[in-house]
């Protein structure tokens, strides 16, 4: 009986990891949102790390956690660091791309809880009185990622951050100087 119960716990979990080398080998998570202002209000918010307390989604997950800005702030070159809870990790990101005041793309990289390097791109484009923004992250799906993915959605996850995130650079963007 135990040598049963054995093989049938074997073939569950050697099919648990087949499944998970099936799945994709890249992910990307995506949200846009539309603010009442144009592009040239918008884009400072994103472009200079010293605005992002004004709206990131993880800056409220831990205020206690230690931010590290590098000497250039905004545009090519920026660079914020963070350490902080099992909320937020640690990390890193810089500007890898700046084309104001329609494009910012970002190298994030995560040391804990987990290391991942990904790419990150805002884009705004203007339509008529506001701006349509959007908010990607890409990057590679390792086999733990893959393997965590059968139980955790990654889109609804991270997408969840971004929607808040996103809530609150609009409202960020459009109140009153």
């Amino acid at each position: 009986m135990l040598k049963i119960i054995l093989l049938a716990v074997a073939v569950l979990v050697g099919g648990l990891l087949a499944y998970a080398a099936t799945r994709p080998d890249s992910f990307r998570v995506e949200r846009t949102a539309s603010i009442q202002a144009p592009p040239e209000r918008v884009f400072p918010f994103i472009d200079d790390f010293r605005s992002w307390p004004a709206w990131s989604p993880w800056e409220k997950k831990d205020p206690a956690m230690k931010r590290t800005l590098g000497a250039t702030t905004r545009g090519p070159g920026a660079t914020y660091a963070w350490d902080g809870d099992k909320n937020v990790g640690k990390g890193s990101m810089e500007i890898a791309e700046s084309v104001e005041p329609s494009r910012v793309r970002l190298r994030l990289d995560f040391e804990r809880p987990f290391e991942a390097h990904n790419r990150v791109e805002f884009r705004l484009e203007p339509r008529g009185g506001a701006t349509h923004v959007s908010w990607a992250m890409e990057g590679p799906m390792p086999f733990i990622s893959k393997l965590m993915s059968v139980f955790m959605d990654f889109d609804r996850m991270i997408g969840a951050d971004f929607e808040a995130g996103l809530a609150a650079l609009k409202a960020a963007a459009e109140k009153p100087n």
